[in-house]
């Protein structure tokens, strides 16, 4: 039983090695009250449960986390994924955040990705 678990454990590597880091594709910041929302898509190639794009996080330029947006869930088949997070706060002054994706498996994005905040759209 023992050589069974682990010849799947063996012969299933290949395929969550395969999906990598999150990707964002695109984000888009929009004023909403007092607070900003932000729509995030993101690529990843979700393998299940065991490895899937988990969430993303705003943080500011100094690494603060500003919100996050989880996702409880793996999407195999509607990929790319966008989701947006409301109610976010920014400092005044604020001209720029940055976005970085994660995944279950705790891989985040390479780089993240830098949004420019206009307050006259």
């Amino acid at each position: 039983m023992k050589q069974l678990a682990l010849i799947i454990a063996l012969s299933l590597a290949p395929f969550t090695a395969l999906a990598g880091a999150p990707e964002i594709t695109e984000v888009r910041a929009v004023k909403e009250g007092m607070g900003w929302r932000f729509f995030v898509t993101m690529a990843h190639k979700d393998t299940g449960w065991d490895h899937y794009a988990s969430g993303w996080e705003v943080v500011d330029a100094n690494g603060t986390v500003l919100g996050t947006r989880e996702l409880a869930s793996p999407h195999m088949s509607n990929e790319p994924l966008t989701r947006s997070l409301g109610h976010i706060m920014l400092p005044d002054g604020t001209r720029e955040v940055f976005v970085r994706a994660f995944c279950s498996v705790g891989k985040k994005s390479a780089e993240p990705t830098r949004v420019k905040i206009s307050y006259y759209d």
